[in-house]
């Protein structure tokens, strides 16, 4: 025991063992699903003036009391509600004698505090801030105290209401954050400040609060072994420096979220009377003016998206589990970053992303309006103080968009002992070029062309089927090539649709206002999700096709930042694709990760079958060191003239031909086909179920039908009606053959009519009421645009019919209509039975049918076109705009169809090969 006692000594002084934190007693839940019942009471809108019971933490919106409103609601429109809530509760006779604070993460908006009929302390104004009273001497210990809470929805202080109440979100009212009661020991670690670099150096200023003699910093790992030797330091005044340095430190990344923690005690008489316990890590941040950021040394690309703090049933009240969900979700696209909009987050947000691993731009709120420096500088103080420690920090924004009070800046950077960059999103400032929803190729001697690290923190807004995806391929190309580029941040995360209580429940997007997200409100994935998962890829593959000559090697390359691949797992999957139910066989196997460092390229080399040709298609998976999925690669192995060939039908009986003044009508094996004689076109297929109402096509887009001189042979068994070219009146033509199965083979031969097309290829109609379903083997399961071609993988995929417009209710993804790339074959079945196409071409897009527009959406500005008819075959399709930017000003792909051929030769025409199958078998 003296040997202990005496050890104990050596260490650093006799100090006693056990020590005092912080104790907390919650009044409220912790979050959107615990919440503790208040009496509440909402001056107006609904429930207005009675007192009753609601859920503590909560919007009172989404409970059913006062008015909605989205900021950019008319001053006429905005909900100004005031709830008075009244709580009662005891506090243990134990804490008479300490320190005692009521802590609020977060209350909508003027807070005004009373215990036992007193006023804890000063209204605090501004939404998303954690704010606390000393209500020591207010209350009554051992026996029941009385808090009561007046919230004004809206601001006092016209700043506060242009910072956070007016801007492009929803704005709510309530206690929305947890409420508890913090005690302390009169002498305490109030506050401490963590600056740990990546070469071990770690840096702590601490600050009591009343008497001690010194301080004891203690670290311990992710496994609780202590980490280095404890320090001991002096107190001066109300603060104490710590400066080491450690050895060898796991350094924390978007990567490898590596986690110490600091165990702080403050000493008094020998005694340890109060310990603060705080998770950081070691990384060190850097700006390299006119180059990049660096995070431990590596040039960072940021892959990043806008998140509110929201949650369709509760609004702003989360939980936990809603971050861990959020950040799993964002990492599942690759993403490494993520920036508040436009306000700090919940705490635990934040330590989610220290835990798993996501860089933060962490922001003051402000939109287009800012804070007053009195007001905002209590705000910001209250920002840095719960959120500087957390490493996965490595931006503070002041405001948004114009929202910037540059009297606020020096509080940055004297608060944050690490000097982390500020940034002043859509400006210039402090070496940056944040510019928002910047077209492609944008500016003269900024943006892509200046000299600042180009970083926008928006881009690409989402709305309907556009952004996010559709543009994001080009973009990164840009920012992968450029090295003054910081990559960016997509808008946004997900659809602002919340519960109405006051409308039966409905989904509500405030129009098109909070319709901008890659998920829906709850986290239905769109199509975009799987186009970022693949562009943000840290693995990213050459394109290769796959040849009797293959050899098994792809060309990748490593854009990680810290990851060896071989610090990856890759396998494969090779299929014989059949039906969706029902594939012909697979087989799998591990494919050796090669050693390629960060941001090198080299061959991921595959042991393939010798057999690998009589597969379908060839699958490769790279999952992290965590074992989650990268992302899965599909290689087409068959080609769609393999496939045809299988589903030709070569035997049938004899065909028969009449003819009368307007039409060839020709029956096959019990098939009936009407053409115009004229024109060319289908005019009715009938078989022994009776008529499919597939007709009216071929019809040409974006070019004339001007097939003419129609003649029929038979030649081999089957009829031919082919029409005649004529370089002038008829360059385009059509050739239709009737096999004695019964099958139809189309042949169009043609030229789009202008320099610049939208789209092209041949139309059908196909009355959408008689569509159950189709069936088909390409690309899927997700429709596709021009300009949004990544995220799909070739196989065999079903999908029935649905009419959504995307970020709209019912959120059903994948959606029916639309645009569907490498068609090889589709079934579709109706209401009365199924037919078959297929193709022996490849490059050919299935368009099924034209989706419904989103309500209260500028489609002009989108542009996502499609061609007349119902059901088109296509050479070439359009690409969609975003909510600020027309199609072809994301980028090259969404640019226009070139097409030069004024000359009209037949060998520089486009072909169009489909086959129909209508037996119904």
């Amino acid at each position: 025991m003296r040997y202990i006692l005496l050890l104990m000594f050596i260490v650093g002084g006799f100090v006693e063992s056990t020590a005092q934190l912080s104790q907390r007693q919650y009044l409220s839940g912790k979050g959107k699903d615990d919440g503790v019942l208040w009496d509440f009471m909402v001056s107006e809108g609904m429930q207005a003036g009675q007192w009753t019971k609601i859920p503590v933490p909560s919007n009172w919106e989404l409970q059913g009391f006062g008015k909605y409103n989205y900021g950019f609601n008319k001053e006429a429109n905005k909900g100004k509600e005031v709830g008075n809530y009244k709580y009662n509760f005891v506090v243990d006779e134990s804490w008479e004698g300490k320190l005692v604070n009521i802590v609020f993460e977060g209350s909508m908006t003027d807070t005004e505090v009373r215990v036992n009929g007193q006023l804890a302390g000063e209204i605090h104004q501004g939404s998303f801030y954690v704010f606390k009273y000393d209500i020591s001497k207010l209350l009554k210990y051992g026996s029941t105290n009385t808090l009561e809470v007046r919230v004004s929805k809206h601001s006092a202080n016209k700043s506060v209401n242009a910072a956070e109440r007016e801007a492009d979100y929803w704005i709510f009212g309530g206690i929305y954050r947890p409420v508890y009661l913090e005690a302390v020991p009169k002498d305490h670690v109030a506050r401490l400040s963590i600056d740990a670099k990546a070469d071990g150096t770690f840096r702590s200023k601490i600050l009591t609060q009343g008497n001690g003699d010194y301080i004891t910093v203690q670290l311990f790992d992710a496994k609780g072994k202590k980490f280095g030797k404890i320090q001991k330091v002096d107190i001066t005044g109300d603060s104490a420096w710590v400066t080491t340095n450690y050895k060898s430190p796991k350094l924390w990344s978007a990567e490898f979220p590596n986690l110490y923690t600091a165990h702080v005690s403050l000493i008094k008489n020998g005694k340890k009377i109060h310990e603060k316990i705080q998770k950081f890590g070691f990384r060190t941040v850097e700006v390299k003016e006119r180059d990049g950021v660096y995070i431990n040394g590596a040039k960072i690309k940021f892959k990043g998206v806008n998140r509110h703090s929201f949650h369709p049933e509760s609004g702003r009240t989360t939980s936990k589990a809603i971050s861990i969900h959020d950040v799993k979700l964002m990492k599942e696209m690759n993403m490494n970053a993520v920036r508040m909009a436009h306000y700090p987050p919940d705490n635990h947000f934040l330590e989610v992303c220290d835990s798993l691993g996501l860089y933060v731009m962490n922001e003051l709120a402000g939109w287009h309006g800012h804070y007053d420096t009195e007001v905002g500088s209590k705000l910001l103080y209250e920002m840095m103080h719960v959120s500087d420690n957390h490493p996965s920090i490595i931006f503070w924004a002041n405001g948004n968009e114009g929202g910037h009070n540059p009297e606020l800046d020096h509080i940055f950077f004297e608060e944050d002992i690490q000097k982390r960059p500020l940034i002043y999103p859509w400006a210039f400032y402090g070496g940056f070029e944040t510019t928002h929803y910047r077209e492609y190729n944008y500016g003269i001697g900024s943006y892509d062309h200046g000299h600042n690290i180009v970083m926008p923190t928006e881009f690409l807004h989402g709305m309907f089927d556009g952004g996010h995806g559709a543009g994001l391929e080009d973009y990164w190309k840009a920012m992968w090539q450029n090295p003054l580029s910081a990559g960016g941040f997509l808008w946004d995360f997900q659809d602002q649709g919340v519960v109405r209580t006051d409308k039966n429940g409905i989904i509500d997007t405030d129009g098109n206002h909070g319709a901008d997200g890659i998920v829906g409100p709850y986290y239905q994935k769109e199509g975009s999700f799987y186009t970022i998962k693949e562009v943000w890829s840290p693995i990213f593959f050459e394109k290769r096709e796959m040849t009797k000559g293959f050899d098994g090697n792809f060309s990748i390359e490593n854009r990680y930042s810290f990851t060896n691949t071989n610090q990856c797992t890759f396998n494969f999957e090779l299929k014989k694709l059949g039906t969706f139910e029902n594939d012909l066989g697979n087989k799998k196997g591990a494919i050796k990760a090669p050693n390629i460092l960060p941001y090198d390229k080299g061959v991921l080399a595959v042991d393939l079958p010798e057999d690998w040709l009589a597969y379908d298609v060839l699958y490769l998976t790279a999952n992290d060191p965590s074992g989650h999925e990268i992302f899965t690669w599909s290689f087409p192995i068959s080609r769609p003239a393999d496939v045809a060939d299988h589903l030709i039908q070569r035997t049938g009986g004899d065909i028969q031909v009449q003819q009368t003044a307007a039409a060839f009508q020709i029956t096959a094996n019990g098939i009936s086909y009407t053409f115009n004689k004229k024109t060319g076109l289908l005019e009715e297929v009938r078989n022994k179920k009776g008529i499919i109402p597939f007709a009216n096509g071929p019809v040409i887009e974006e070019a004339k039908t001007n097939f003419k001189g129609f003649n029929l042979t038979q030649e081999e068994g089957r009829v031919i009606i082919e029409s005649t070219f004529d370089k002038k009146e008829s360059y385009n033509t059509l050739r239709w053959e009737i096999m004695p199965s019964g099958q139809l083979k189309m042949h169009v031969q043609y030229f789009p009519e202008a320099y610049f097309t939208r789209y092209v290829g041949v139309n059908f109609s196909f009355p959408e009421d008689k569509i159950k379903s189709v069936e088909y083997m390409g690309n899927g399961p997700f429709r596709v645009w021009k300009n949004r071609m990544k995220g799909n993988q070739f196989g065999v995929w079903k999908k029935d019919y649905n009419d959504v417009a995307t970020g709209e209710v019912p959120f059903e993804y994948p959606e029916f209509k639309g645009y569907h790339s490498n068609m090889y074959w589709t079934k579709f079945n109706t209401t009365e039975q199924s037919f078959l196409v297929f193709t022996d071409r490849e490059d050919i897009f299935l368009r099924l049918f034209t989706p419904k527009e989103q309500k209260d959406t500028d489609w002009k500005n989108m542009e996502p076109t499609f061609p007349k008819g119902d059901i088109s075959f296509m050479n070439g399709i359009s690409a969609i705009g975003t909510k600020t930017q027309k199609p072809e000003t994301t980028g090259p792909m969404g640019m226009k169809h070139v097409y030069y051929d004024f000359e009209k030769e037949p060998k520089r025409a486009l072909h169009m090969v489909i086959y129909f199958d209508f037996s119904g078998n």
